[in-house]
Order: C-alpha cells, then structure tokens, then sequence
C-alpha cells in the first residue's frame, strides 16, 4: 500500500503538480507521496474547517464503472524521462557550487534512482563531516536487522508479592503520560492505558495498596557517547540513551532533557495509579522482574519503521542510538557507543555499501570525529529509492519533506530555493563548521535522482544559516534542471 501510494504520488509530481499543501504529512490527498494519513499514525486531515476556505479545490477521481473499458495504465514516474547528462549538471550546477557559503571542501553524488547510473560525483570517495546524515547509515542497519513491523512493549508486572508492582522497561522511549494515541507515533503507547490494565488486575485480586518498581535492564548501555559535549546536552541537541521514556520529555533545541527518563516515567505512572484509586509508596527503586512474573498489563510503541522514520525526520539523536542499540543487542553485538557504531558499518557493508575511508564515532552524527563519504550515503539512497529494499525505502519515503516537515519544515520557504519547496526530501546534517543534505529529489523532466552533498570546511564567519541557503539552492537547481 505504501509503495502504491509512492509511486501515485511521484507520478503526479512528474505531471507537475506541485500542490505543496498537499504533501504527506500536512493534508492527505492526491500528492500524498508515500502513506495514508493512518499509516502514519496521524489522524486524516480535512481539506477545509468550518468558518475557513480551502487554498485548494480537488477534483473528485471518476472510477470507471464495471462495464467501461478502462484505459492502459500510466507508466511510473521517470521510467520514460530523460536521464539527466553529466556535463549538463556540471554546467547547471556549477555557479551554486562555487558558492563561498559552501566552503572550500565539497564532496557530492547524484545518481539516477531508476538505474542507478552515476550522473555526477565530485570527490564523492572523499571522507568529510557528515553530521546527522550520518544516521542514513544507521537507520540502513536498524532497518537490515529488525523487523519492520516490530514494536516495544511496556510492561507492569507482579513483582515477590502482590502488592509490589514493576514497571519493566522494553524500549518505548515515547510513552504518552497519559492515554495513548493511535494516530501519533510519539505516545501511541500510554502511560494511563498501562495504569487502567494494571488497576483492574489489582483490583481483581484484592490488592488496593501497592509499592512501584522499575527494572531497566532492557538492553543495558552507557547513556552518553564519550564524544557528546556538555554544552549539547545542556542545548536540548540530544539527551540520554535510554530504553524508558515520555514523549513529552525528548530532547528538543532549547531545552534540557531529563537526566533519568525511566526515574521520571515512573513517577508519571505512579501518578495515574493513584488517580485511579490506588495507595502507592512514595518511594519508587530498581528491581528485577522474575521471568516468570505474571503482566499485569502490556502496552505496545509505534512500530519500527515509523519510529526509524521519525528519529529522521526530526533528526533526534538520542532516538537513534537507543534504535541502533536495540538493534545491535537483537545482533548479538555489545551495546557500547563503539561497539553499535561498529556493528552498523558491519552491517551496512554487508548490504553492498562501500564504506572505504568511513569513520563511525557514534551512531547519530553527533560526535566529533565522524567521517563519511558522500558516496556512501548515495549507495544507501539508492538500496531504497531504487525498490532495493522495501523496509529502508519505506524510511526514506519519510524523510523530511523540503518546506514542510521536520528538519526541512523552515527551508525552501522563500527565495531562490522556494521552487523546489514540496518536491525535495532529505536528512540535514548540521555542526559547526559542516553542512550537508542527502535524499531524493524529482527533477524538471519527472526523473526521480538521488543525491548527498557535504561541506565541512565552512569558514568561521559564514554561519549555519549561510550553509544551508547554499545547499538549498544546489537543490533547487538540481530540482529545476532538466540536464538532459
């Protein structure tokens, strides 16, 4: 069904339609390029509200009646466009890449998704910053090892007696503190759905005073990389690695995460405990479940795809290491930042990705030391926009969409950049000093190009803001260009 939608949706881009209110993640319709609004745990959108006018009139589709003859099927978009030339991007593109906002050192692929032919690499086998692009590669590992359908459970379990009751942690970090929320990936799981299954078993055996537990054993690990600055943590950029968390606590630019996420997710459940009656301890310790300890109840996180989709889309940090640490343990491998960033490049090589000269600190970009090269990242662009493999061409399909979603929702919005606001979606990567994009975009003809860019000499005195203005227009150029 995803797949469908993909390939509707790049057919109509092709068409030239660029309705960009239309796009995924805003209102669902005919340019929703990969998903239904209920496969990507949103509740469906109406095109208008009482008292307001809608931007867009649709055309309803007319289904051919079981007697009509129906017409040959529409090719899907980019199979009979143009492939783009070399030398027409090189002289398309080469007055934004000479942009000084770039810096001095520039390393790029861009590749045809259909055939995967290289149409133009330019120090792409040079290791250079690559920031959060970097969890391109991680999330190719995740997606490799586990299940895509794979959820986390949160469990309350009878612990020696029956009045002493263990919240056990099984990797859900975005637990609503109150009811879940099917339509949402952070909170689909509910703190307050646990609290109601819980009550009811008590009750049901005559327990009405309880003492709480947690037993975070669940794939253990350091919770800060060795590499993460002080002043990072304290910006909001990324938080500890956990296996227990609440939604409304992740790390967010600007603020502090919380230093003990299953310490506080404790104190949230204790909360909905005794709104519903129950006498709880105040005080709240770490205590193993016994493997025969009987639920008490069970609730389940989002699943894998869309989590991995959105640690992307948001670029969040410590998401994904928790994501890779879980899916390093389900390896077999050991959970230190090292050991998963070394069983991601393990991982990813196996798939066919070239990783010569590339370096893994950590497994979110975050860390100093990284290295990557922009051709690896096409090589893991490729495996999913070219239908190599489903489960990571359903996480690309998720990136953020230039204009409107995640990372990209404050670019692409006005300026030279704008045309390609709608049609571009990518992962940032950002550091001091290093700016990069890589995904996917659908050039002037309807042909669909993979691509990665990274600079990582960017002068002093340039600025974030600078950088990315560059690169967004690279992409516009690339977006508008039929180079054939």
């Amino acid at each position: 069904m995803r797949r469908a939608l993909a390939a509707a949706g790049a057919l109509v881009l092709a068409l030239g339609g660029y309705l960009t209110a239309d796009i995924f993640d805003v209102v669902p319709g005919v340019l929703t390029l990969d998903q239904s609004a209920s496969d990507l745990g949103m509740p469906a959108v109406p095109t208008s509200t009482p008292g307001s006018s809608p931007s867009t009139t649709f055309t309803p589709v007319t289904i051919p009646s079981a007697g009509a003859t129906p017409a040959a099927p529409l090719p899907l978009a980019g199979e009979s466009a143009p492939i783009p030339t070399g030398a027409g991007l090189r002289a398309a593109l080469n007055r934004v890449l000479a942009d000084s906002g770039l810096g001095s050192s520039v390393g790029l692929t861009i590749r045809d998704a259909g055939t995967g032919a290289h149409l133009l690499d330019i120090s792409a086998q040079v290791p250079r910053t690559p920031a959060s692009t970097l969890k391109l590669l991680t999330a190719t590992a995740i997606v490799s090892t586990l299940d895509s359908g794979t959820t986390f459970s949160t469990r309350a379990a009878r612990g020696d007696t029956p009045q002493d009751v263990i919240l056990v942690a099984g990797g859900d970090t975005l637990l609503s503190p109150g009811k879940g929320n099917p339509w949402v990936v952070a909170g689909r799981a509910g703190l307050a759905d646990l609290a109601d299954q819980t009550a009811q078993a008590l009750r049901a055996a005559g327990v009405t005073s309880i003492r709480l537990h947690i037993d975070e054993r669940y794939v253990p690990g350091p919770r800060y990389a060795p590499g993460w600055q002080a002043a990072d943590v304290n910006a909001g950029l990324t938080g500890p690695v956990a296996m227990l968390g609440l939604s409304t606590e992740r790390p967010v630019p600007g603020g502090v995460a919380v230093s003990d996420p299953a310490s506080s997710t404790a104190r949230a459940f204790r909360t909905q405990l005794a709104g519903l009656g129950l006498t709880v301890a105040p005080v709240i310790d770490r205590l193993a479940v016994r493997v025969d300890a009987p639920d008490l109840g069970v609730v389940r996180s989002a699943p894998l795809t869309d989590l991995v989709a959105l640690a992307l889309r948001d670029s969040d940090n410590a998401l994904t290491e928790s994501l890779a640490r879980r899916a390093a343990f389900k390896a077999g491998a050991p959970t230190s930042f090292a050991d998963v960033a070394g069983w991601v490049k393990k991982t990813v090589r196996a798939r066919g990705v070239s990783l010569e000269g590339v370096t893994m600190i950590d497994t979110s970009g975050l860390s100093a030391g990284s290295l990557v090269t922009a051709h690896a990242l096409g090589d893991v662009l490729e495996l999913a926009a070219g239908g190599k493999d489903p489960a990571l061409q359903d996480v690309v399909a998720q990136l953020p969409v230039a204009g409107l979603t995640g990372t990209l929702a404050d670019r692409f919005l006005t300026g030279p950049s704008h045309p390609a606001a709608g049609i571009v979606r990518a992962k940032t990567g950002t550091l001091t000093g290093a700016s990069a994009l890589a995904g996917t975009v659908v050039d002037k003809d309807g042909r669909l190009l993979v691509f990665a860019i990274l600079a990582d000499r960017i002068p002093p005195g340039v600025g974030t803001l600078t950088a990315r203005a560059a690169l967004d227009r690279f992409v516009a150029t690339l977006a508008s260009c039929g180079c054939g």
